[in-house]
């Protein structure tokens, strides 16, 4: 029946008391359910905080980031799943325009969203980063995660994927500290990727490869002209391709030890 679409969204959180509720609050004059996994390691009021939003929610031990965002789908009513993360938010835009699109018959598996970040405190509008698409609406009848990675998990989709056009909200790093919280976690987990893929170094891989890195967010995707932040990120780019390659030169080392 048209006009007859119903949304789940699915959010996991750990230690996201600063981002949680901005997340749900924007969610709610178009989502349907909001199913929040939390991981049993949080040691800040995001569960307080949660519980106060009135939605759905569980406390639950990691299993892994596909695996969560996989488990929290199987928990869900609707067959249309809205996947956001917790330092996420709709803008009023993408409300409406989810709104319109609870009212079609959709012939798509799933959409893609332009996403713009905020990197501390500015909107990054060049450097590779906008639009930055995520495909995070979809048929979770036809969609599921991948669970070959560790980090940067994907969706694999069954059928043709559309695009929405009003933008996600990123507030991805607000200060350098948190930054480099997340770098270690995520390089520690990209080199765990590739030590299993069975993947050398080779001196490249740690010279020229962090300097490309850079000459492309920097030149080639316009990071200039995001100002100093642009020249930030574009170094702390090249310095995460850097420290991947590195520890798996560490890894690989133990593993021959």
């Amino acid at each position: 029946m048209k006009g007859n679409i119903k949304i789940s969204s699915i959010i996991i959180a750990k230690d996201e008391e600063k981002n949680i509720g901005r997340c749900i609050d924007s969610l709610k004059e178009c989502i349907d359910e909001i199913i929040v996994i939390i991981d049993d390691r949080t040691s800040d009021n995001t569960v307080e905080i949660v519980r106060s939003k009135g939605v759905v929610f569980e406390v639950s031990p990691w299993k892994g980031y596909a695996k969560t965002k996989q488990y929290a789908i199987e928990k869900a009513s609707n067959n249309w799943i809205l996947w956001i993360d917790a330092d996420e938010a709709l803008t009023n835009e993408l409300q409406d325009e989810l709104l319109e699109f609870k009212k079609t018959e959709p012939e798509l598996s799933a959409y893609s969203i332009p996403r713009k970040a905020n990197f501390l405190g500015r909107w990054i509008m060049h450097s590779g980063w906008y639009p930055g698409r995520v495909t995070r609406l979809f048929d979770k009848t036809k969609v599921f995660f991948s669970t070959d990675k560790e980090v940067h998990e994907h969706l694999i989709t069954e059928g043709r994927t559309g695009e929405l056009k009003c933008d996600l909200e990123h507030y991805t790093d607000p200060s350098i500290r948190h930054y480099y919280d997340k770098f270690n976690i995520y390089t520690s987990l990209a080199a765990d990727e590739l030590l299993k893929k069975n993947k050398t170094v080779s001196v490249s891989d740690i010279l020229i490869r962090p300097t490309f890195a850079f000459f492309k967010m920097y030149f080639m995707k316009l990071g200039f002209l995001d100002g100093i932040h642009g020249f930030i990120l574009a170094i702390f780019s090249a310095n995460y391709v850097f420290t991947k390659y590195c520890k798996l030169l560490e890894l690989r080392k133990f593993k021959k030890d």
